[in-house]
């Protein structure tokens, strides 16, 4: 890496010449591949999945960041990025789907690649990268890399490269780096005689049309994963908490240990003398720590292996990555030496049936191969970690940054850090595991790995480590909780039966324990009358289902339910029989009949194509069996019969102010709707097919598209006196700007009133922030859009006919309905209403810190925020308002979400500021005071109240 830093004022006279010059050359740019579009590999149809049923978040983001010190040029990165997207097709590639399946297709090369610079001190760089870096992919649009680069100071910036995962893995990352390094070398050299012809690197669409093609010589293989994973289950961690209430955000810790110098050294000569790598040996050890941590003998733990494989494949960018699910038998109390060997065994008889995806494993293994929550096999990962890769830029000093995206993709990772720094780390997911278990875990982890690096002989007993002390396994009916809590009962289940009475199932740890009775008697005395079964029934064995839980049709004196019928269940029983291969009993389990996570989406597309009712891949996955998600279609029928019948399905008729509402099945088009009704003015409401009912009312149309529509949004203004714009995707930016571009195209006549966001002021400056107050950088993608919305909206308003346009821009919204309790699911709201509902600390920015003395949010109460919108209407602001309820500290959101959950959560503060809880703006709102006048009920507490106790559907539970 050069250190030499040049003079900069004649350095940077020097690069703004080169930048000029490589502007006037001309640019050719590559074709698009004519080979057409490609299957997607294993791996990349695994992260598609994950997009499509909405579990990716940020987990599949893999940001690269540098702090560089010297003088940076910016321009010669762009080009380097450009050429970097033209050589590496899969760079520029889109993933779309065609009857069912998933294909990749290359895109043209851009003709330029955007690097935005953002002027910010180094305090506050950390928050921009982690905002950044969690910005959502557009995978069907394309997984174009992201640039931003935060200039410091003159000499001092941080690059950050944002990658999706299904389109490079770490070994690809090298390539990246090396290549950038090199080819801003060549964009930042005088002179315009070319250099020499880099070679053509392979195509990753080339690696996955292969795979493809062998796909039918992997029977071998898959059935060696059978036969040695057969009867194996996920590891059960102990001590686990309450998942948050937005489970696919699997918020993520990490604990680190540092180790002495010499460990390293002697864990790698340890695996010489056992002829093994200091991998395998890391390995080892986290099976150990496995093994004290659960009391478990039989372990499963996944480790990335690699298709990179031969000279051919040198220089590819992509997804190579696979995992190998190593199963290991840690009974018998062996030395630390013996474990070794018996996973060395394990990797290398796995590495022989490498080549086999894993999807295709757990297709093969059915219910076995995931718990009762259908989480798959391998819940637990480890590695060895060498010394991150760094962006190399001539006349600049690297420094790598760790950008973490705050989530995990397993529950549970080890990690031995072999670098000049060496340490034992975890990283875990929060929802399996609580923080103070976790510490514990790594501490003993790293003391494990010091502890055989000096006597490998150690027995697994004498090793650091054991699990923490924690309660049974909560869930299930309370009389089953108390049931297994017993100290003479194994094993327990509660059954309802279908129309009949409760039934208690036990089986004792051994003979001569309590009678049924005195179980019976033991329910009794600590539950509540109606929570008591009628019977305790001892049992030998507790028949079970594959995936391990109770079976309550093989349960004795369990009357068997009919199997359900009807037009739903019969398209149910087809659905599966069609996707899986042959028609299913009324139990069967989804994935014990081969089915996996692409079936469940085909699956759902299916069923809700043929009975226009709402349903995901995930509802498949989480009912499970046909009587399930018949049962489920059957409640979401109800929901629609209940509903006035949509207007959709009667012709319209034409009326004099009809008002056409985007987001109605929204919390904030609910109430919008609410308002317009009790002013009596008709409403047209856009809507999917499956929902039209959710927004059926007396007066209410129904207009059937979606943002991603443009004919249907058109169609939609053109039948309307007025626009009120609700609707948002909040995590694909480009459609909400290409949507606005629709409707304003379509707009000829009447107010259009925009329901934007704060978001859209950025950070500013002034304090506080007044109506339409210029914009600051940074701007998060979502504020971003709604700024271009706004602007294109404000800029047709008056035009061609066209009427007065308000862009109302509201903060976060409260309010008693389903959809506005996700509030408590995401950002800051969600990070406090979680940790006190999981009981955890809740840590809050101190007043003061970073100079700014208050930290908090603004809030609008939903029916205020209505009423104003509406207001808009008659009296169009012809520009920005503000809709703002009030401000509330993070102290006092904190304390009140501690007395309305009955938590005994601690609040504490600090002088770290999380990202989501950077916020100490208060905004101005004095346009649309009037209607947002607080109404009784309107109040923080009663609002906050109402949403935390708030059930589906807007009701109270």
């Amino acid at each position: 890496m050069a250190t030499d830093h040049p003079a900069a004022p004649a350095l940077q006279e020097e690069l703004l010449r080169r930048a000029r010059a490589r502007a006037a050359r001309p640019v050719r740019l590559p074709e698009a591949s004519h080979q057409g579009p490609a299957p997607l590999s294993h791996a990349q149809r695994r992260m598609w999945l994950m997009d499509r049923l909405g579990h990716g978040g940020a987990s599949y983001s893999v940001p690269f960041a540098t702090r560089l010190r010297g003088p940076l040029d910016v321009d010669a990165l762009a080009a380097a990025l450009t050429s970097l997207v033209r050589r590496h097709e899969i760079l520029r590639t889109r993933y779309g789907q065609r009857d069912g399946e998933p294909y990749q297709e290359v895109l043209a090369a851009p003709e330029a690649f955007a690097v935005p610079v953002v002027e910010t001190g180094a305090e506050e760089a950390s928050a921009l990268l982690v905002a950044e870096a969690r910005r959502r992919f557009d995978l069907s649009a394309g997984s174009l890399p992201r640039a931003l680069v935060l200039r410091h100071g003159e000499q001092d910036h941080t690059v950050l490269l944002t990658f999706h995962h299904i389109a490079i893995d770490g070994p690809s990352l090298e390539t990246v780096a090396q290549e950038l390094g090199e080819l801003y070398a060549a964009a930042a050299t005088l002179g315009a005689t070319p250099g020499p012809q880099r070679t053509q690197p392979p195509q990753y669409a080339d690696f996955a049309r292969r795979e493809h093609q062998a796909a039918d010589r992997l029977d071998e293989g898959l059935r060696h994963w059978a036969g040695l994973l057969e009867g194996a289950a996920p590891a059960r961690l102990p001590g686990p908490v309450p998942p948050p209430a937005d489970a696919g955000s699997r918020p993520a810790g990490t604990h680190t240990a540092p180790l002495d110098p010499k460990v390293p050294a002697a864990l790698r000569e340890l695996g010489q003398r056992h002829r093994a790598t200091v991998f395998t040996v890391a390995l080892a050890a986290a099976f150990a720590a496995l093994h004290r941590f659960t009391g478990q003998d039989d372990l499963v733990i996944g480790v990335a292996g690699t298709h990179r494989q031969g000279a051919a494949m040198r220089g590819l960018v992509g997804l190579c990555v696979n995992t190998l699910p190593l199963r290991v038998d840690a009974s018998g109390d062996p030395s630390f030496s013996t474990l070794l060997e018996r996973v060395r065994d394990a990797l290398l008889d796995a590495q022989r049936y490498r080549e086999v995806p894993f999807d295709l494993i757990l297709e093969r293994l059915g219910a076995a191969a995931r718990g009762a929550d259908g989480t798959a096999l391998v819940r637990v990962t480890a590695d060895v970690l060498g010394a991150p890769t760094v962006l190399e830029l001539p006349g600049t000093v690297g420094e790598h940054l760790d950008v973490g995206v705050g989530e995990a993709k397993f529950d549970l990772s080890f990690g031995l850090v072999d670098s000049d720094r060496p340490a034992g780390l975890v990283q875990y997911r929060r929802a399996a595991l609580d923080d103070e278990a976790a510490a514990g875990l790594g501490a003993g982890y790293a003391a494990l790995l010091a502890a055989v690096a000096d006597d490998p002989g150690l027995r697994l007993s004498q090793l650091p480590g054991t699990a923490p002390v924690s309660p049974d396994e909560p869930g299930g009916h309370p009389a089953e909780v108390m049931l297994r809590a017993h100290p003479q009962v194994g094993e327990a289940a509660v059954v309802a039966a279908p129309g009949g009475p409760l039934l208690a199932f036990a089986v004792l740890r051994e003979t001569g324990g309590p009678a049924p009775a005195d179980l019976r008697a033991h329910l009794r005395a600590g539950l509540a009358p109606d929570l008591v079964p009628v019977a305790v029934t001892l049992l030998d064995a507790l028949p079970k289902t594959a995936d391990g839980a109770a079976d309550p049709a093989r349960l004795p004196g369990i009357p068997a339910a009919p199997a359900p019928d009807g037009p739903r269940a019969e398209a149910v029983r087809k659905g599966f029989a069609a996707l899986l291969g042959r028609t299913p009993a009324p139990d069967d389990d989804f994935f014990a009949l081969g089915g996996h996570s692409l079936t469940a989406v085909q699956l759902a597309e299916r069923l809700r194509r043929a009975l226009t009712l709402p349903l995901t891949g995930l509802d498949i996955m989480q009912a499970r069996t046909p009587r399930a998600v018949t049962a489920l279609l059957d409640a979401r029928e109800a929901e629609r019969a209940a509903a006035p019948v949509p207007s959709s399905a009667r012709p319209r008729r034409a009326r004099a102010g009809t008002v056409l509402v985007t987001g109605a099945t929204g919390g904030v088009g609910a109430f919008v709707l609410r308002e317009l009704a009790a002013q009596g003015r008709p409403v047209l409401a856009l809507a999917r097919p499956e929902s039209a009912h959710l927004v059926a009312a007396e007066g209410v149309d129904v207009i059937e598209g979606d943002l991603a529509d443009p004919d249907g949004l058109r169609k939609a203004v053109a039948g309307a006196d007025a626009v009120v714009h609700a609707a948002c995707t909040f995590t694909r930016p480009e459609v909400d700007v290409a949507a606005m571009e629709a409707m304003v195209d379509a707009w000829s006549h009447g107010p259009f009133v925009f329901v934007s966001s704060v978001d859209a002021y950025g950070h500013p400056d002034d304090e506080p922030v007044a109506e339409e107050s210029v914009s600051r950088e940074p701007l998060s993608p979502y504020g971003r859009a709604k700024l271009d919305c706004e602007r294109m909206l404000l800029r047709a308003a008056g035009t061609g006919g066209r009427g007065g346009a308000s862009a109302v821009r509201s903060p976060l919204v409260w309010g008693p309905h389903d959809r506005l309790r996700d509030q408590l699911r995401w950002g800051a709201t969600g990070l406090l209403y979680q940790a006190a509902q999981d009981g955890r600390p809740l840590t809050l920015p101190r007043p003061g810190t970073r100079g700014h003395a208050w930290y908090g949010a603004p809030w609008v109460h939903a029916a205020a925020l209505a009423r104003a919108v509406v207001s808009c209407l008659d009296a169009p602001v012809h520009g920005v308002a503000n809709a703002v309820s009030g401000h509330v500290t993070w102290r006092d959101l904190a304390a009140d979400l501690v007395e309305l959950l009955g938590s005994a959560s601690e609040i504490r503060e600090t002088v770290e500021v999380h990202p989501d809880l950077d916020h100490r703006w208060h905004y101005q709102a004095g346009r649309l005071a009037r209607p947002l006048g607080a109404q009784p009920g309107e109040d923080r507490r009663s609002v906050l109240a109402a949403m935390v106790r708030c059930g589906p559907g807007g009701v109270r539970s």
